[in-house]
């Protein structure tokens, strides 16, 4: 029997946003990371909130996904 792996909810505040397409971007680059479970971007209020299994994947791998898709992004505690 495998255990079931703890799902950490993490939340990011992004910056950058001009169009909705970005959130696309942004759910593309993040969702291709192992462990994520879900990606969920906010438009209106910037934030990014992801569904992982933290011992695959940490909230610095996370930010810099975001970085990657071409958006500033930082850890939130809510």
């Amino acid at each position: 029997m495998t255990a079931t792996p703890a799902i950490t909810h993490s939340v990011f505040r992004a910056e950058g946003f001009s169009c909705p397409s970005c959130v696309t971007k942004i759910e593309k680059q993040v969702g291709r990371l192992p462990g994520v479970q879900d990606v969920a971007v906010k438009f209106a209020s910037g934030r990014v909130e992801v569904d992982h299994d933290a011992t695959l994947v940490t909230t610095d791998d996370i930010v810099a996904a975001i970085g990657k898709a071409g958006y500033q992004a930082t850890h939130s505690a809510f």
